[in-house]
């Protein structure tokens, strides 16, 4: 059996003028429900609340300022979770509304609560629906349309696959509405191997994401070892075999070497809240050795952080990595370019990493 998050772009879930497109989502359901009773475990995560919202209030186009977003977005989402429970609990299968913020992904504690509550979920056999709470996030709405938060959800709790569901057949080499020789990418290996294509942000008047964030969250994804598809949400046969694991669309395979849940909350989740420029004997011993960064090679501080933030590193202008800082920006400015000793002269009760190894992440 498998647990599989499967992610409904705002084109999958409503029509250019905002209404929710049935026939789509039931045939979506159907599929879900048909591996729910196979035993699979399901997650739904899904766009649209916001394209809702703007079809319920008659909105000539997707709003530009947080409050009209989250206005929309809480006009919306009742309506739109409603529609995937009375079309899953047709089917017998129970479903629960659920929705997250950035914080819930960026806070440790409240990332592990998450966890808590979805695997109780598919414990008890119940499909949580996902979506952002766009109406309370205080950040800019950018998971990006829903992908960046279907990788983390999918690392969160250790899924199997991850499927994008979009408006086309997968990935493709350039636009296929714009370039008729456009060819569809059916594997990838590396992800340097895309950058020969040109991958373009969104054109929808509705979402808010596009092929190149769903590119993102399959990076994030299949350095978990979570192999990802990138296929049509409106071909039920493609739904299917998606659903099934098995080929079609763009596959992403998961990389060699996995990275563990917690440096890929670090890298892709956590905000960072100042930068520490460091010389390049310290950048060496970072990239090379796998050390912990220490005061003395820290050369600048800049930002204001508290310990237990997160920090970007960097050397010369490149970026080295990030971690979760040991020290507060005033203490660090205090003992930077200080050897241990002079540290405990300064302030006697310092751990000895500004950076400790294990919550350290390279670029």
């Amino acid at each position: 059996m498998a647990t599989v998050v499967v992610k409904l772009g705002s084109s999958i879930v409503a029509d250019e003028r905002g209404e929710v497109r049935d026939d789509v989502l039931a045939a979506v359901c159907d599929e879900v429900s048909a591996r729910h009773g196979a035993g699979d475990d399901l997650i739904v995560v899904t766009s649209g609340a916001i394209a809702r919202g703007m079809r319920l209030m008659d909105l000539p186009m997707r709003p530009t300022a947080m409050e009209g977003l989250q206005a929309a977005s809480a006009v919306g989402q009742g309506k739109l979770y409603r529609h995937y429970d009375e079309l899953l609990q047709a089917r017998g299968v129970r479903s629960a509304q659920v929705l997250l913020t950035f914080f819930d992904l960026s806070a440790r504690t409240h990332y592990l609560n998450a966890r808590h509550t979805l695997e109780t979920l598919l414990r008890w056999r119940v499909v949580p629906v996902i979506n952002e709470n766009d109406t309370t996030t205080t950040d800019e709405i950018s998971f990006g349309d829903n992908d960046f938060l279907a990788a983390q959800v999918a690392i969160l709790i250790g899924a199997d696959r991850l499927l994008l569901l979009t408006d086309t057949g997968g990935l493709y080499s350039a636009d296929p509405r714009r370039d008729p020789e456009a060819e569809l990418i059916g594997e990838v290996g590396e992800l340097e191997d895309l950058e020969r294509y040109d991958i373009g942000l969104s054109t929808s008047p509705l979402g808010s994401g596009g092929m190149r964030s769903k590119v993102v969250a399959a990076e994030m994804a299949t350095a978990a070892g979570i192999p990802v598809t990138i296929t049509s949400g409106v071909e039920r046969p493609a739904v299917a075999a998606a659903l099934a694991g098995e080929p079609g669309g763009t596959r992403f395979r998961p990389r060699e070497g996995r990275v563990s849940s917690f440096k890929l909350w670090l890298k892709y989740a956590k905000p960072t809240h100042g930068r520490l420029l460091v010389d390049e004997g310290a950048e060496r011993a970072l990239r090379e050795r796998g050390t912990s960064l220490l005061p003395v090679g820290v050369v600048e501080v800049e930002g204001d952080f508290e310990a237990g933030d997160a920090v970007e590193v960097r050397c010369d202008g490149r970026a080295v990595g990030k971690g979760i800082v040991g020290y507060s920006a005033v203490e660090l400015r205090r003992i930077k370019g200080m050897k241990t000793d002079a540290v405990r002269e300064v302030l006697p009760r310092a751990t000895e990493e500004a950076v400790h190894r294990d919550y350290f992440v390279l670029e």
